[in-house]
């Protein structure tokens, strides 16, 4: 049973491990929005955007609208945000530790000098 939910988590996490997925979750904080506004947004041609798309509707991550020909995605479950919003902390705890490090790092090379 844990090897199953590890797994689940795993594949959770591959479809979190690509920057622009990170960033369309991201602008779909504010709402739905279209291929075409996500491919302005993020300045990428519309093949990555549907390839990113496509990974984010595999992981069961955003919903399809479709309004004539154009299709709006939205966010599944806003939780994600939740969860993103905790990352983003982690990573300022980390970068303010690796500061301190490389301030303190500085100081003693000032004194050694």
């Amino acid at each position: 049973m844990n090897q199953v939910v590890h797994q689940f988590k795993a594949d959770f996490f591959k479809v979190l491990s690509h920057p622009a997925r990170l960033a369309i979750l991201d602008y779909l904080r504010t709402g739905e929005k279209s291929v075409n506004e996500l491919q302005t947004l993020l300045d990428a041609d519309q093949s990555t955007i549907s390839q990113q798309l496509s990974r984010l509707r595999s992981g069961n991550l955003v919903n399809t609208r479709k309004d004539g020909t154009t299709v709006y995605y939205s966010i599944r479950d806003p939780m994600i945000f939740d969860l993103l919003d905790v990352a983003k902390e982690i990573f300022n705890r980390h970068l303010i530790s690796h500061q301190e490090l490389l301030e303190l790092v500085a100081e003693d090379g000032r004194l050694n000098e």
